[in-house]
């Protein structure tokens, strides 16, 4: 197995991870606070459907041969600065807070398997090589496609660990 099928077999699986647990979970469930955050399961994911939206728009540059057009972003933060991330992730659960969350999963779904496809699309030599993109500052594409793992991962990781630990809250609360 090369790299890049390496990398989309492991973005798949966590797709179906993400899938497994949210098909587990109740819309009670998904809407409940993550204590002592204001943040939901529902707006963890509207996050890593932002997020993927950008990603989207790597992909989409790569295989156009052009810079990306990011979507609408921060006001007045560049899309690719270090800027304060939590300025950016205030940003983002505002902007979504007020969407229904079947319209969040249905685009973080279909954005998470455009992403895979696209990826797929995009020839195993242009991920790896360092120069190939100006835009990623010598840096490969294949690190924009792990990178959307590891923030899934993340995600995934914190979100099972607070459920384990609020589990009797959790059920509770989830009729």
């Amino acid at each position: 197995m090369n790299m890049k099928e390496h990398i989309l077999t492991a973005l798949m699986e966590q797709l179906n991870r993400w899938e497994e647990l949210i098909a587990s979970l109740s819309e009670a469930q998904i809407q409940t606070h993550l204590e002592p955050s204001e943040w939901t399961t529902k707006d963890v994911m509207a996050h890593l459907m932002a997020w993927q939206k950008r990603s989207i728009a790597r992909l989409q540059a790569a295989q156009a041969n052009r810079e990306p057009e990011f979507p609408r972003w921060v006001p007045g933060v560049e899309p690719d600065s270090a800027e304060d991330p939590v300025l950016t992730n205030d940003w983002i659960y505002k902007t979504y807070r007020e969407v229904l969350w079947p319209k969040i999963y249905a685009d973080w779904k279909e954005g998470f398997l455009h992403f895979v496809d696209l990826a797929g699309s995009i020839p195993e030599r242009d991920l790896t090589d360092e120069s190939r993109y100006a835009w990623m500052d010598e840096r490969p594409l294949a690190l924009v496609l792990i990178a959307s793992y590891d923030h899934h991962q993340e995600h995934f990781d914190k979100l099972t660990a607070w459920m384990r630990e609020h589990e009797y809250k959790y059920k509770k609360g989830s009729a």
